[in-house]
């Protein structure tokens, strides 16, 4: 899938929130959008999944079946959670029933399926989001930053799927500014700030005579979680080493 000079603002007067955006998704590739809020990810993913059009320019090769889970599910809707993945298996043209039934049980959804979904906890519906965008293997997967309200057994359900789409040759996008994606094997990184996106390498080639160096000391237990928390914050990590002993 290719972004060709793709630009996007939410009105004719309005700001430019993204412009010139020229980048490609291979198939089988995880890309992990990075940036501060407010910068423009969650635009950029919707003009993925095909929900926003761009002002200006292009998305071409968008797969034919696209799952898209955005940050927050909308929830106000007159569905349990097994009637409303019911519902969309049908509307997806999955026919085989099992499949509603493997996702509940795989996301821990079992004992809310009779649930309305406006009575559901955030972390539920989200749950409820991600089951409905997988019913039909996606060619392409978009998350919005998908674990916001998740517990942490749900949370390590995504490095998984992720994984599985990509094997089978889909693409997956996902925003992420908790860093528990951008550690994963294989993935590449996009950057959104000021309106543009950049790839690690670009980033890497730009800029760096105005680099400075800042250390930081923390736990050793929080090492790894901080070189996340950075990298995702646009910062480069040139290095960990334990502290000299005194």
């Amino acid at each position: 899938m290719r972004f060709e000079q793709v630009a996007f603002r939410y009105a004719r007067r309005a700001g430019w929130t993204l412009h010139e955006v020229d980048q490609v998704v291979e198939p089988g590739e995880t890309v992990v959008v990075l940036g501060r809020n407010g910068a423009g990810k969650s635009t950029l993913l919707q003009l993925a999944a095909g929900v926003l059009r761009p002002t200006r320019g292009a998305i071409r090769g968008r797969p034919p079946i696209v799952g898209w889970v955005p940050e927050r599910f909308p929830a106000d809707q007159p569905f349990t959670a097994g009637g409303y993945l019911q519902r969309m298996a049908e509307v997806r043209g999955q026919t085989d029933p099992a499949v509603v039934d493997r996702w509940i049980e795989r996301l821990l959804l079992s004992e809310h399926a009779g649930t309305r979904l406006a009575d559901l906890s955030k972390g539920t519906a989200q749950k409820v989001g991600l089951a409905q965008a997988l019913l039909v293997r996606p060619g392409l997967l978009v998350l919005d930053e998908p674990w916001e309200g998740l517990d942490a057994a749900a949370r390590t359900l995504i490095p998984g799927i992720v994984s599985e789409v990509t094997t089978a040759g889909g693409s997956v996008l996902v925003s992420d500014h908790r860093g528990e994606i951008t550690t994963l094997a294989g993935a590449r990184h996009w950057t959104v700030a000021d309106g543009t996106v950049t790839t690690a390498q670009e980033d890497a080639e730009a800029g760096r005579d105005d680099e400075v160096i800042v250390q930081v000391a923390v736990r050793r237990a929080d090492a790894d979680q901080a070189v996340v928390r950075l990298r995702a914050a646009g910062h480069r990590v040139v290095g960990v080493r334990e502290m000299d002993a005194r």
